[in-house]
């Protein structure tokens, strides 16, 4: 990919250094070809390494990449200095207070959401897959920026580049779980063929923000399936049958 990197900000995290990228930018060539951040995808060790570089020089030039090893649960780690990136943690969700990190969720479909109370200098992202989001981690994400002095009435939050409802079929046993869950998750799919739905994933996420008080939620709509040259995404990968998938990442710092 030729492109120039692109970063995707939100009107609500204004002033805070953040950023959604997508593919555009970066030097991963073939089926990963773009801005392709993933330790776990089969690239270039060295393409990655530069592309993660270009990340943070994009949004926060001099400051410290900090990941997980995403597990799709909802377990959030509170960081306050950087870990090599072969003893990364087993979370969901990071949260700090310190300046000079930059906090990283990478995702393929899935929904990445930044965090930040600037008021009390403290920021958060979280990777919401269906599994994880249904366990709870963005109000875990929530819970463990209060204790480091955030208050959820001020924090905003921004729900970045996710597959949309339109592009997300479940079948009936995955519409049960949330419905089990709650009744009132029922408005998040919109029947489909016999036995099948279409769930809105980044509504979901956005109300559960919302139900835990967070003070601003945006939601920026865009689909990571449907649009090819700006994301990566594992659904349309599967369908394609493609051996693998490249992985885009979403920061944010302290300011």
């Amino acid at each position: 990919m030729t492109a120039a990197l692109e970063v995707i900000r939100a009107p609500a995290l204004a002033g805070v250094p953040h950023g959604f990228l997508g593919r555009r930018g970066g030097v991963s060539q073939g089926l990963h070809a773009g801005l392709n951040v993933g330790w776990g995808s089969d690239d270039d060790r060295a393409a990655i390494a530069e592309n993660r570089r270009r990340a943070v020089e994009a949004v926060l030039p001099s400051a410290t990449l900090v990941t997980v090893h995403q597990v799709h649960s909802p377990d959030v780690v509170t960081v306050a200095e950087p870990w090599p990136d072969d003893a990364r943690p087993k979370a969901d969700a990071l949260v700090t207070d310190r300046p000079g990190l930059l906090l990283g969720v990478l995702t393929a479909d899935c929904a990445p959401v930044l965090l930040a109370d600037p008021a009390a200098g403290v920021v958060g992202a979280a990777h919401a897959g269906w599994k994880g989001a249904l366990a709870g981690v963005t109000d875990a994400c929530v819970a463990a920026m209060e204790a480091l002095g955030a208050r959820r009435e001020r924090i905003a939050a921004a729900v970045g580049p996710c597959i949309a409802q339109a592009s997300y079929e479940v079948d009936a046993d995955f519409e049960a779980r949330f419905v089990v869950a709650d009744t009132f998750n029922a408005r998040f799919f919109r029947q489909g063929r016999e036995g099948h739905a279409w769930f809105d994933l980044e509504g979901y996420v956005a109300a559960r923000l919302e139900a835990a008080g967070v003070g601003t939620v945006e939601k920026l709509g865009l689909d990571t399936c449907a649009d090819e040259p700006r994301f990566y995404s594992y659904r349309r990968a599967t369908h394609r049958g493609e051996p693998g998938y490249g992985r885009q990442i979403s920061v944010i710092g302290v300011g």
